[in-house]
């Protein structure tokens, strides 16, 4: 099994070797990391589901596929099969893959498992704190849009598709999704996570605000 999980990391590097920093291998082993940490302390899971959800997840992430969720799913189901995973196992990873996404926080998630909940949590937190943060500002500038413009407020309610085509500011981000993200965590574990790295992006907004007003 371990042999199987180093075929799937040498294809996920290589898949995403020229991918936008914020969803490149490194977020996916940020997100395979803490995946592990949140399974540690949740209880009997099937480690390998865990795994293969937190590797293969963002393998090809709608936003840079002109919106379409099909072409994830579908690498990961040929390449799990490829490598003789188990069938089971493939469906499972894979409605994972399906189910896994904020999209707006208005997405009828159809499947749910502690496989999937955990490595939700996991890519949650990786939108949260400091890492979060980053990751914010260097997806607005890839997307060039602004970074703050008061005159503009956040988009709360949209739909899943209105939320796929929003180009707003990189701060009202921060409102739109970020913010949210605490009260959405489905383990004790990930909560407790979230809960600091939340605080740390309150602070950071704050004197944000500041700094923008020139008191600072």
């Amino acid at each position: 099994m371990d042999k199987q999980i180093d075929q799937v990391i040498l294809y996920v590097k290589k898949e995403l070797e020229n991918a936008e920093s914020g969803h490149d291998w490194f977020h996916i082993e940020r997100v395979y990391r803490t995946a592990l940490t949140i399974a540690k302390e949740e209880g009997e899971v099937n480690l390998t589901v865990v795994k293969l959800i937190a590797l293969l997840h963002d393998i090809a992430d709608s936003k840079f596929h002109d919106g379409d969720e099909s072409i994830g799913p579908l690498k990961a189901r040929k390449l799990l099969e490829q490598l003789k995973f188990e069938s089971d196992v493939i469906d499972h990873v894979v409605l994972g893959i399906e189910n896994i996404s904020f999209k707006g926080g208005n997405f009828n998630q159809t499947f749910r498992s502690d496989e999937l909940d955990i490595v939700q949590d996991a890519d949650r937190l990786d939108a949260l704190g400091a890492i979060g943060i980053a990751r914010t500002f260097n997806y607005g500038g890839f997307k060039n849009n602004v970074i703050y413009d008061p005159s503009i407020d956040p988009v709360f309610g949209m739909t899943k598709e209105a939320y796929k085509n929003h180009k707003g500011t990189s701060v009202n981000h921060f409102y739109e999704k970020l913010l949210k993200l605490k009260d959405l965590m489905n383990t004790k574990t990930g909560l407790k996570l979230a809960e600091g790295r939340h605080r740390y992006m309150e602070n950071f907004l704050a004197q944000f605000y500041t700094e923008w007003e020139g008191e600072a």
